[in-house]
Order: C-alpha cells, then sequence, then structure tokens
C-alpha cells in the first residue's frame, strides 16, 4: 500500500526539491515498538471517556455497535499527530469531515500533554450522486491506479457527471481562477450540451493522475466512439487500451484464417457474426446508411471484409446505426 500510495502521490506532490520537499511516513514505524503499558501512560491518561463519548460519530456508533478497537482508532490517530508535531514539526492537519474527531483529539492531546498549538482543517466529503461517499469498500468508485481504473475510464467517470457536479469539482479538483471558471461556466450554460465544463475537468484530472499522453489517448478514445474522430487512431493503441476503451460493448470473436479467406459484408454481420438478426435488415441498414466499418460508412452490400480491415492486426470496429458498437477480434 505504502509503495503504491508513494508512486501515485509523485505524480502530484514534489518530492525532490530540498527543504520544502513533500515527505511520506509511515504510522507503522513509531507504532511498532510501543507497548500497551506505555501507549496508556503517555496517551491514554490525557483523553477522558467522557471527552470521547461526546464525539458525534462515537456517539452515532454507539446505537450500534463500537468495538474495543474502534473505540481506540482514535486515540492512535491522535497520537499520530503527536508524534509528527513533535518530530516533523507537524502544525497542521487536514483531512475529510468524517476526521474532525479524529484530528480534533489529536489537538486535545498535543495541548494536553505538551502544551503546543496544532490545528486541523477539514473539507466536506466528495459525494455520489446517490448520497453515498467514495470509499475503498463503495461501489461506483474511480482509483488512481490505472490497473482497477484505467486512463479511459478515469477520463469517462468525469465527462459524465452532471452540471451540478462539474460546477463543484472544477472548483475542488483544479487550480484555475476565478474568472477563467466563470467565463467556462458562461459558455456552458449557452450550449450545455458541449460539455465544457466536464471535458475541461477530465482532461485536467486524467493528465495529472496518469499523464499526458493518457489523457490524449483517452480523449481520442471518445472521439472514435463519441465524436469524429477517425478510428486510424487506434493504431496507436495497445491491445490492452483498445480492450479497455471497448469494455462492455458487445464482441464477437473470429478466426484469422476466415478473414484472410475473405467474406462478404452481409454474411459477416448475419453468419459469422451477430450484428444482424437478418440478412434482409443487414441489407436495409446498408441501403439506408446505417453501417460503418472503422468508422467508415458501408455504401455497397457487395463489400468483403479482409484482413487489410484489421486494426492492430486483430480488430474490426463494426457501427449500427448512431450508437451501437460491436468490437469484432480475430483470434
Amino acid at each position: 500500500n505504502e509503495k503504491c500510495i508513494g508512486i501515485q502521490l509523485r505524480k502530484l506532490l514534489d518530492f525532490d526539491c530540498g527543504r520544502k520537499s513533500a515527505e511520506m511516513v509511515n504510522n507503522f514505524d513509531w507504532f511498532i515498538n510501543i507497548s500497551t503499558l506505555a501507549f496508556l501512560r503517555d496517551v491514554g491518561k490525557h483523553i477522558t471517556i467522557n471527552y470521547l463519548l461526546a464525539k458525534g460519530f462515537i456517539k452515532e456508533r454507539l446505537e450500534k455497535e463500537l468495538s474495543f478497537t474502534e473505540f481506540n482508532y482514535i486515540l492512535m490517530q491522535a497520537y499520530d499527530f503527536l508524534y509528527l508535531w513533535q518530530n516533523k514539526n507537524c502544525k497542521l492537519q487536514m483531512g475529510g469531515s468524517d476526521q474532525w474527531g479524529n484530528i480534533t483529539t489529536g489537538i486535545e492531546l498535543i495541548r494536553k500533554k505538551c502544551g503546543g498549538d496544532a490545528f486541523g482543517i477539514t473539507s466536506p466529503l466528495l459525494l455520489k450522486p446517490d448520497g453515498t461517499k467514495f470509499g475503498k469498500t463503495e461501489s461506483g468508485n474511480i482509483w488512481l491506479d490505472p490497473a482497477k481504473t484505467s486512463p479511459y475510464k478515469f477520463f469517462q467517470f468525469w465527462l459524465n457527471i452532471s452540471d451540478e457536479e462539474a460546477g463543484r469539482c472544477i472548483r475542488i479538483f483544479t487550480f484555475l481562477p476565478k474568472d477563467q471558471i466563470a467565463s467556462l461556466e458562461k459558455e456552458h450554460s449557452i450550449a450545455p450540451e458541449g460539455r465544457i465544463l466536464q471535458k475541461t475537468i477530465a482532461k485536467i484530472l486524467t493528465a495529472q493522475v496518469h499523464s499526458e499522453e493518457a489523457c490524449r489517448k483517452a480523449t481520442g478514445a471518445g472521439e472514435i466512439l463519441f465524436g469524429s474522430g477517425h478510428v486510424e487512431a487506434l493504431k496507436n493503441y495497445s491491445s490492452v487500451e483498445i480492450d479497455e476503451i471497448f469494455e462492455g460493448v458487445p464482441r464477437f470473436s473470429l478466426s484469422k484464417t476466415a478473414i484472410e479467406s475473405g467474406m462478404g459484408i452481409i454474411d459477416f454481420t448475419c453468419v459469422h457474426t451477430s450484428v444482424f438478426p437478418s440478412k434482409s435488415e443487414a441489407r436495409r441498414m446498408i441501403g439506408n446508411g446505417g453501417l460503418s466499418i472503422n468508422k467508415t460508412k458501408v455504401v455497397d452490400e457487395t463489400l468483403r471484409i479482409s484482413t487489410n480491415h484489421l486494426i492492430a492486426g486483430r480488430y474490426i470496429l463494426v457501427q449500427k446505426g448512431k450508437k451501437n458498437f460491436f468490437l469484432i477480434s480475430a483470434e
């Protein structure tokens, strides 16, 4: 966990700028050798049960069930603040609003044990549209780790947030000046279908969390699926990235030998795959200009599919109508 978090934070913080460098520490290093007796003596005696029971989240948990371990967690986190205050000159702790009780208990411990001043800042939790918070045990989350949430999915998540969420998130997650945000909001209100707020957030965050290159690919992939992007751009993507981009899109597999032999577009979409339920529907859709292969409209029902149509030597993208995509892979 420490190694993974360190990799992620290095994209956002500077750990190599001398005296002002960010520093990452692990509380295991100061808890591993502390005894129960020492902890009770140095921490427990300074925080009363009455003080802890006055905390709102302790009251809420007591109405259900609260283990002794959970009850003591607040003391352990308070000790973290004390240790950092004493050894790292840490005067301020920041966190989500659900950490208010833990942070203020640390401030109280520093005041009582050392007579020192410390401070805390909390910010409202970012909630999902259903009112639940983001957390590693919750569903519908996005992750900073590309192995858990690909750059494309990460980009699409921000692209699909509501206008109300976009107005809030652009203030929380970007350093854009107020006047620029106001200008973007005005532009968005004139043409909300352009989703200028969502696109701005998606580009900034994807570049920060992943890379400029990952952001460029995520933007290009979205244009291929939902815009005017040309499928030739997929040649710059790896097979893993293509699989991530088209996750959830219906797929069919064909032998590469069959494609090498060549097959008519009607058989390709009806017999070898199930893009169309019947040959008559396939012919009707082609006649109406509703079928595209690799983003190129099919105008001739005698078209033959061959290896020339394979993207990255493996894929063929079929589009039926405006929004129905199918990914055919040659195995």
